[in-house]
């Protein structure tokens, strides 16, 4: 499966791991993490995961949420006093929901090259934009309510915002290989960035990109071991309060009752098969991940490559699970 997966797309390395009860069974790599030096991909290779990052900074905002520090359904001036009030109140559970009416990336906004030192200076980007719709009225996929939810994560916590995540997140959940995607450190077994061209058949490097401007919509790196283990411990392990795990992988509804979808963060659905999953992919310059989550028989399964614009998705993920589901 998995050298078809790769052959019918030209993706250079992928790299799957497989969690059960909370273990891992299954981690494997294959093809290439550099082809320019023949580095093979491991369970080891570090991978830009896109948006997956959303679910790390929302379960930030849960565990601050737990903690007392955070009231969800507050002003987010309360914690970004200097964000500009709209002609509608915004909450961090909205912004966490998708429900807040917030812009998403515009077309040529995807690609940024700028160094951007904090939150506050990425939020320059849309602070003054009229929102889409009125809060709570519809569903609008937006990385930079992400931004936004980044900033409201600093002020609820009077920290910046990686080192909430690390201390929140990564520390308790012992994911060691989850990262910042910091163009100007060296990462260990960061893995090469590559676009293909299925009509030349040809590979390419990919093009430079920063993901300053958004790391908490979208800019860490990981491995699919990390993300199982993360996946499985925050869906049906001891990490969250089981009322804050309930909140979590809830659907929140539209203002006329209509479920979303996603809760806090996580896009909640069935699989072909009629199984529960909770699930999110995402795509970056460079790579693709999707992690699945299968909250009746505690299984986690992560996919992660280094191809911009790969296909795989949650119907991947579940030929895999497959393999251990009984």
């Amino acid at each position: 499966m998995v050298d078809e997966l790769r052959a019918e797309q030209g993706i250079p390395g992928l790299a799957i791991a497989v969690s059960v009860d909370n273990r891992i069974v299954w981690s494997e790599g294959f093809g290439f993490s550099d082809l320019e030096h023949s580095v093979p991909v491991t369970p080891q290779t570090r991978f830009r995961i896109g948006s997956v990052s959303k679910l790390f900074t929302a379960t930030a905002a849960a565990r601050l949420f737990e903690q007392g520090l955070l009231d969800l359904d507050a002003a987010v001036q309360k914690y970004a006093p200097f964000f500009p009030e709209k002609e509608h109140r915004i909450t961090p559970r909205q912004l966490l929901g998708h429900l807040a009416g917030i812009r998403h990336y515009k077309r040529n906004e995807y690609i940024n090259q700028k160094r951007f030192e904090n939150i506050s200076e990425s939020l320059k980007v849309f602070l003054n934009d009229p929102l889409l719709h009125q809060p709570g009225s519809k569903y609008a996929y937006s990385s930079y309510g992400y931004v936004l939810l980044g900033q409201v994560i600093e002020g609820s916590a009077k920290r910046d915002f990686p080192t909430v995540v690390q201390d929140l997140v990564f520390e308790p959940l012992r994911m060691n290989d989850t990262v910042v995607d910091d163009n100007r450190r060296i990462i260990k077994n960061r893995s090469g960035f590559y676009s293909y061209d299925s009509e030349k058949k040809q590979t390419s490097n990919e093009i430079f990109v920063d993901y300053s401007d958004r790391i908490a919509a979208g800019g860490f790196l990981s491995t699919p071991e990390d993300l199982v283990s993360f996946g499985s411990k925050t869906a049906f392990g001891d990490f969250f309060k089981p009322e804050t795990r309930s909140l979590v992988f809830t659907s929140l509804e539209t203002l006329d009752g209509t479920e979303t979808g996603v809760g806090l963060g996580w896009r909640i659905g069935k699989d072909a098969k009629g199984r529960t999953i909770y699930f999110h992919g995402g795509d970056s310059v460079g790579g693709r991940s999707i992690l699945v989550v299968y909250p009746e028989s505690w299984v986690a399964v992560a996919i992660l490559c280094n191809l911009t614009f790969a296909r795989i998705s949650e119907n991947d993920a579940a030929r895999f699970a497959d393999l251990f589901i009984r």
